[in-house]
């Protein structure tokens, strides 16, 4: 092994002498070399752009992986450099256990073949949010984590050089101070110069990686882009997903009127499709009662509530009636509701004091 004594000997009196200049500027006993305005600026611009993207991306880490183990295995096969195995998402798992319980409830029956429905669904969930993960993590997390490994351990290995360059300037200067004869004096302004010209060209490399920041800006503004459009393309399979769903369940209404009429009280469409989506509008108006039964024997003035089965509703839209048998409804009031044996199941009776009437079961939220 080739152990060179003289520069580490060498190395050993720089060291010391950088820190004897570093503990007196400290103390306010020893003159300091001040960087440039520009070069200040970019110091500071550089150092906001390292501390907010790295709580952008250890945020953004949280939000595609919530399960902190998971992120330290993921890490671990990172600098492994082995690929990641792949891992079913939640909504997958869901939709698997949904199935799993279908066939053992039995698949004919109408809950074990909702159960199959709603569990085909959320696989596609849960495949549409794996492709969304994937698209992220390369797209958005994978620049952010080149420019925090790279481009800025580049930077402060730069900038740890400059300093050192200036340290060694300033003991340079401090020296020629000290020199008393003309001889001394002349080595010290020979190292001066040798001391500031490498500070000079130092400053210069340090200041062309610090404006190189600005190209980082636009290729994080291009990732970010990138990241939004995978976000919203997500979130658009997933309401498509979803609508699908409620279109294949709104096939099978009987299921739930067999289960309400036990109850005494028909359930409507959930309050999700109507009331807590976006842009959301009444509903139409349900067709009038056809069922020959209901019209020909049912009058409301002599309809009385059950001993059991009635529930609070609130209203979801205003409604007008349309005769006489109905009851007008306020929006975000709230009535009592229950059925009758032989009444059509898209309607209710509605009682708000001493009024009664028929009203439209999409139009309420049952609350109880």
């Amino acid at each position: 092994m080739d152990f060179n004594v003289k520069k580490l000997a060498s190395d050993a009196g720089v060291f010391f002498t950088r820190a004897v200049q570093y503990t007196e500027e400290k103390l306010g006993q020893a003159e300091k070399t001040e960087l440039d305005a520009h070069l200040e600026n970019l110091i500071a611009r550089a150092d906001c752009t390292k501390n907010w993207t790295e709580k952008i991306f250890r945020q953004t880490e949280v939000l595609l992986q919530p399960n902190p183990s998971a992120r330290i295995e993921e890490f671990f096969y990172e600098k492994l450099d082995r690929k990641i195995p792949s891992r079913t998402t939640n909504a997958e798992l869901l939709g698997q256990y949904m199935q799993d319980a279908a066939k053992e409830f039995g698949p004919g029956t109408p809950y074990g073949s909702t159960l199959i429905t709603v569990g085909d669904f959320q696989k596609r969930l849960g495949g549409a949010e794996r492709e969304f993960l994937h698209t992220s993590a390369i797209n958005f997390l994978a620049p952010l984590r080149n420019f925090l490994e790279g481009d800025w351990k580049t930077i402060s290995k730069e900038r740890r050089l400059l300093e050192n360059r200036r340290l060694d300037l300033d003991v340079c200067k401090a020296r020629l101070k000290k020199a008393k004869s003309a001889e001394a004096k002349a080595a010290a302004e020979h190292e001066l110069r040798v001391a500031q010209t490498e500070f000079d060209r130092q400053a210069e490399v340090t200041r062309l990686l610090l404006e190189g920041i600005s190209s980082t800006h636009v290729n994080h503004l291009r990732c970010l882009h990138e990241f939004v459009e995978a976000q919203a393309a997500y979130y658009i399979q997933c309401h498509k997903h979803m609508q699908d769903l409620q279109k294949e369940l709104s096939r099978f209404p009987n299921a739930f009127a067999v289960n309400a009429s036990t109850s005494g009280v028909s359930t409507g469409p959930s309050p999700l499709s109507t009331a807590t989506l976006p842009g959301a509008s009444s509903p139409s108006r349900p067709p009038n009662p056809s069922n020959a039964l209901e019209s020909s024997t049912l009058k409301i003035e002599e309809v009385k509530p059950p001993a059991t089965g009635t529930r609070k509703a609130k209203v979801l839209y205003d409604y007008d009636a349309a005769d006489t048998s109905e009851l007008s409804l306020l929006s975000d009031e709230l009535i009592t509701v229950y059925t009758v044996p032989g009444m059509d199941p898209d309607w209710l009776i509605g009682e708000r004091g001493n009024q009664k009437g028929k009203v439209p079961v999409t139009y309420l939220e049952l609350l109880s």
